[in-house]
Parts: structure tokens; sequence; C-alpha cells
């Protein structure tokens, strides 16, 4: 019972396909066409019904086929169709929406023969329909909408087969270059460390040999360990900061690289100024998360991105002009929510504008002299 439930709760469709596939269902409508001219019987509307409600699960299903259940799914709405060519020349319905299956084709020559097929096995189906007018209105919609229908939805999951290979190279390069980044952090601490540290434990060896034999070379040496102590701190500190400062140079330039890998032009006004190391972090994360955003979801070709300094506050906004959204269309996700609490637990501010225009306005406010 729960796993009925969860099938019936869905997604039935892949979410990145948003909500189109239920448009297109919108298609089926072609069947009551001859119902403007044709009074129905009850048995007829009642079959077409118990039709219509077996075609839903093959097309929904149709949407996560793989290999051989492509071909079964496409030739279930081969049948389907012909069953219902006879007595509704809206049947030419159920070829299209089977054209439309060989998106889940990869191989471009594999896809346009299973189209061809499904169009063949159309034609067959038509010389089961009353030759004359009946038959053209079988055939038109199938020939003219039939191969463009069945083409596009192929080039369009190919698109997007492209850009999540795309999406997920990105993050394997990304995670190399962090992976490169603690090596050769580690590398830096180890050469920094290393030479102190042994320095510091054969004077501190050297100092316990001399504690009862020489009080004054004791004390030397524990001047040294002192002396080289601070001299280590003072090598990590610098080390350090030398990090925080590219924690933000790093993010924008890691944005640069992703904007132009999904070919979105960059337009970038960014300030120089003094950044406590906590805000510095939060800004770079959200710029990070937000311009994945962009890459990901917004299907822009354009995003701007500023930084400022207004009145002792960092000001970072981050606008896309991609598909235009509403308030309640923005999904509050784990990204959006961690960067929500990162601003506001430095006593910052965040805020979203959309549906003023196209795309998404983000805007952070953040005070620069926070301590970390």
């Amino acid at each position: 019972m729960n796993k009925i439930r969860q099938v019936l709760a869905g997604p039935w469709t892949p979410p990145e396909l948003g909500k189109m596939p239920y448009f297109w269902l919108l298609s089926l409508g072609y069947l009551g066409w001859k119902y403007f001219y044709v009074t129905p019987t009850p048995l007829e509307l009642a079959l077409l019904a118990l039709t219509v409600m077996l075609f839903l699960p093959l097309y929904f299903a149709s949407y996560w086929a793989r290999g051989w259940q492509v071909a079964a799914c496409m030739l279930a709405g081969c049948l389907i169709g012909a069953a219902w060519v006879r007595w509704n020349v809206g049947a030419a319905t159920f070829f299209i929406f089977a054209c439309s299956m060989a998106a889940r084709i990869t191989q471009f020559r594999h896809a346009m023969l299973a189209i061809g097929a499904v169009i063949g096995c159309g034609l067959l189906a038509s010389l089961l329909v009353t030759p004359g007018q009946l038959r053209f209105i079988f055939l038109m919609p199938l020939l003219t909408a039939g191969v463009p229908v069945g083409m596009g939805a192929f080039m369009d999951a190919r698109l997007r087969r492209s850009r999540q290979e795309l999406l997920r190279k990105q993050e394997e390069v990304e995670h190399l270059a962090t992976i490169a980044e603690r090596e050769r952090i580690s590398r830096d601490l180890h050469d920094l460390l290393g030479h102190s540290l042994s320095l510091i434990a054969l004077k501190a060896e050297l100092a316990r040999k001399l504690a009862h034999r020489d009080i004054d070379a004791c004390a030397r040496e524990v001047g040294d360990i002192e002396t080289s102590a601070r001299q280590a701190l003072a090598e990590v500190r610098a080390a350090v900061t030398g990090y925080r400062e590219k924690g933000l140079a790093h993010a924008l330039a890691s944005a640069r690289a992703s904007l132009a890998a999904a070919d979105v032009q960059l337009e970038e006004q960014v300030e120089r100024f003094a950044l406590a190391p906590a805000a510095e972090n939060v800004l770079s994360l959200a710029l990070r998360e937000a311009v994945t955003n962009v890459v990901r979801h917004a299907g822009a070709r354009r995003c701007s991105v500023s930084l400022g300094l207004e009145q002792g506050v960092a000001v970072l906004r981050i606008l896309d002009d991609g598909k235009a959204r509403s308030e309640a269309d923005i999904r509050h996700g784990n990204g959006l929510c961690g960067m929500r609490e990162r601003v506001q637990s430095l006593g910052g501010r965040l805020a979203l504008r959309a549906g003023a225009g196209p795309g998404l306005h983000l805007e952070l406010r953040v005070p620069a002299g926070v301590s970390s």
C-alpha cells in the first residue's frame, strides 16, 4: 500500500523537465474532435476513457524507460493508436506521442529509425480508415507533426544530457581542485612547522638535560624555545592569513570559469576592501552557491556580480536574466537555507527578489568588520 502511495505521489516525470510533459497531454483532446459532429454512444465514451487511463501510465513510464523499454513503450503507443484508428481518427495523437518517446534513445540514427517506424505503422493503420476525407484528417497531423515532434524531443533530450554531463565535469573539476588545495595546505604547514617543531623538541630535550647541571645554559635553551615557538606561530598566522585572502578571489575565479563553461556572460564589479575572515568566508560560499544555481537552474545568458562597501557593510549582489520566477516558485533548499543561516549568524541580511522582471536578484549584506 505504501509503495502504491509513493508511486502516486510522484514524481511522474523527471523534475528537470518541469510541467511541460503534463502540458503535452492536452494533445489528447484531439480524440474529442469527432464528437463535434457525431454523437458517441455511452460504450464508446467508456472505452475511450479506459484507453486514456491505460495510456497515461505508459506515457509517464516512457520518461523513465531505457534501452528495450523505450521500444516497448513506442510499440504500445502504436498499438493503442491502431486499435482506435477505425473508430476515431484522433488516434493519430497516439502515434505522435510514440514519436516523442524516441527522445529517450541516445543514438541519433536509432532515434530517426524508430520515428520512421512509427510513421510507417501509422501509414499502415490508415488503411483501416474509411477512404476519403477521414483518412486525410488522420494522416495530416501524423505526417505534419510526427517527425518534427519526434526530432524536437530527441534534440531537447540530447541537449539536457549534454548539460548534465557538463555539470558533472564541473563538479569533478571542483572536487579535484579542492583536493589539490588541501594537499598544498598540508605541504605548506609541514614545511612551516616541521623544522620549527623539530628544533623546539631538540632544545627542550637539551634543556631537560641541562636543568641539573647548568642553570644558565638551561635558561638560554628555554629562551630559544620561546623564540622558536613565537616565530612558528607568526609563520602559521601569516600562512592562514594568506589562505583567507585567497578565499573570495578563488570563489570569483571559480565563478568566472563555471559561467564561461555554461556560456553565461559575466558582468563583474568587485571593489577591493578589507574583510573580516568570517565575512569573507560567508560571501565566498554564497557566491559559489548562487553561481551554481544560475548554471544549473536559471537557464540564464547573462549574470551580474557586484561587491561593494556601504557604510561598513559588505554588499554582494547577484542578478541573472534567466527564467522569470515568482517568490512562490523559489525553492528554499539546503543551499539557500544554509546561506541564510550563515549570513544571519554574522548579523547580516539576505534578500531575494523575483517576479518584477526576468531572472532572480540575490542580495547579501554582511558587516565587513565582524571578527572570526
